[in-house]
């Protein structure tokens, strides 16, 4: 099974600019103007746009926002050094939430991108996640 991330944004261009600056992502195909195939991650990122107010799904009265708004489900990246990869996802537009935590596994940035999209930076320590499995 295959993996895709699809990340709905307002600004396409914006949006390309700042996965190309925040996690040195570089644009692999382009779709017209409906969105571009990010490479450089273990999966490949499609930025899709999709405007501010449309309906996100036929069976839901919500519509989309591109204030920050929370899911249960969002994107890890991991880097091997967390505090530059925090400075230049932050020099590209994304907001710290919280300051860099350290855990007994790694270290934790909990951050959201311009399109109100959260994301956290992973770096990992010692053995990473196995330092909590059982």
């Amino acid at each position: 099974m295959q993996v895709l991330v699809n990340i709905d944004v307002d600004d396409l261009m914006k949006a390309a600019h700042f996965y190309e600056v925040a996690f040195g992502l570089k644009i692999g195909r382009r779709f017209g103007a409906d969105g571009v195939e990010m490479l450089g991650s273990s999966a490949p990122i499609y930025l899709l746009v999709k405007a501010a107010g449309t309906s996100t799904t036929g069976v839901t009265a919500q519509r989309r926002t591109y204030d920050r708004h929370w899911t249960p489900v969002h994107l890890d990246f991991v880097v091997e050094e967390i505090e530059s990869a925090v400075r230049r996802a932050m020099d590209a537009g994304a907001q710290l939430e919280s300051p860099v935590a350290t855990r007994s596994w790694g270290r934790l940035a909990l951050m959201a991108d311009p399109f109100g999209n959260g994301f956290c930076f992973v770096q990992f320590l010692g053995r990473g996640y196995d330092e909590i499995a059982q």
